[in-house]
């Protein structure tokens, strides 16, 4: 196993500005160990503005190089977005490689890509991430290996092009991306006109969106090589994936995950992943997964609720599961209003789940009898296949069914019906 590079990660309390400070903190610690680095020590400041020079003020800069020394550490995460002054300062005082917030969500997101355009995603991100910080580009920037910040992948030289090499290949990879996204909407446009609907995970990183959607498809679909990847770290899927789940009542609808938000999600990320983002805003229903064992839970909520606006997604129904129950003093399975308690990893409260989905996606359905003429088989075996058929019985003019079924199929076979209809609300 290679060595862990040893980190010290800094942040600037700006007095009046920042009320969740120690949470930003605690979270950049995760994106650090999600990077395989040792957090060997931490060091903060309050402050009533950012230094613009050196980030945090020149006595706090002798602390932290006494604390290098004592640690032993090679690299400094600060907690904001740095300037390329900024950075090339701290490293002329410090002989350490200093990184910011947003280039180590960059390295998380270049590590666990895996598909074609999740990589073009996340290098078209970094590049232009890069871009305005090529002059002054100090020793560290050119060397391999360590945490492997930034420097990963097909762009490992890059910080040696010109400017004007960084925009053409900038321009080329954005030019294959959108053949990608073309792809990626011809795909939703058919989704869509299939009318079935479509219901979208989202959450927090790590809140346990994958495990949800697997613990869905096992006992839904029944199928094990339809599971995503799922595992206790953050970011851990890129990729967007769309699985048919199938109730059964003959019901059905299409689950999609995409990528976890995060506070401060860099904006060159959303731009770059925005076609992917979006695949929320065609669902029908939003299901907002919270990792209810984090004491911070609420501040989850709100970064995704933040990300979510951003990105153009409103007026969309929304539910929220509280997972990871089993983890906490609440008795689980448990359903308050559009809440629901439950724990995807013991596959508790699943159940409860598509209940509360049902309610919201499948209100079109009507439950009605029908009576099938004999010479119509074909009808029946449909209503088999694709609605809730109750009960059946042989009757002089046909087969007598009484089934629930949508909207459109009550209405196309209107003619069969012989009794009043209830809506299912």
């Amino acid at each position: 196993m290679a060595k862990k590079t040893k980190a010290i990660v800094i942040g600037v309390n700006l007095k009046n500005q920042e009320d969740d400070f120690e949470y930003l903190m605690e979270e950049l610690k995760g994106l650090a160990i999600a990077c395989n680095i040792e957090v060997a020590g931490e060091l903060t400041q309050n402050l009533d503005y950012m230094n613009n020079s050196h980030y945090i003020g020149t006595g706090k800069i002798r602390e932290l190089e006494e604390l290098l020394d004592l640690t032993a550490a090679e690299l400094v995460i600060a907690n904001d977005e740095l300037s390329p002054s900024q950075i090339r300062v701290l490293e002329d005082r410090l002989d350490v490689r200093v990184v910011d917030r947003t280039m180590l969500i960059l390295d998380i997101f270049a590590r666990r890509a895996k598909t074609r355009e999740a990589k073009l995603q996340v290098e078209v991100a970094r590049l232009e991430y890069m871009l305005p910080r090529l002059v002054g580009q100090k020793k560290y920037d050119r060397q391999g290996g360590g945490a492997g910040l930034i420097n990963r992948g097909a762009g490992e030289t890059n910080l040696e092009l010109s400017r004007r090499r960084i925009e053409d290949k900038i321009t080329a990879l954005q030019k294959e991306l959108e053949a990608l996204i073309s792809q990626r909407k011809i795909q939703r446009k058919r989704r869509k006109k299939s009318g079935i609907p479509i219901v979208s995970l989202v959450g927090y990183t790590n809140a346990g969106k994958s495990t949800l959607m697997n613990a869905m498809v096992e006992i839904f679909n029944e199928s094990l090589d339809k599971q995503v990847f799922e595992k206790d770290m953050l970011f851990a899927t890129l990729e967007t994936s769309v699985r048919k789940i199938n109730l059964p009542d003959n019901k059905l609808f299409l689950l999609t995950d995409t990528v976890g938000f995060v506070n401060r999600l860099p904006h060159h990320l959303v731009k770059a992943f925005r076609s992917t983002l979006e695949e929320v805003a065609e669902a029908d229903l939003i299901i907002h997964v919270v990792d209810y064992s984090d004491s911070q839970y609420q501040k989850s909520i709100d970064v995704t609720n933040k990300t979510l606006k951003e990105i153009g997604v409103e007026n969309i129904p929304i539910i929220y599961a509280f997972n990871k129950g089993d983890l906490t003093d609440t008795v689980i399975p448990h359903l308050v209003k559009d809440r629901v308690y439950l724990s995807a990893k013991e596959r508790i409260g699943i159940n409860e789940l598509i209940q509360l989905i049902s309610n919201h996606v499948f209100k079109d359905y009507i439950q009605c009898e029908m009576i099938i003429p004999y010479d119509q088989g074909e009808i029946v075996s449909y209503f088999f296949e694709n609605a809730n058929v109750f009960r059946t019985s042989y009757e002089e003019g046909g087969n007598k069914l009484t089934l629930e079924c949508k909207e459109s199929d009550y209405e196309k076979y209107q003619a069969y019906v012989i009794n009043n209809t209830i809506k299912i609300r």
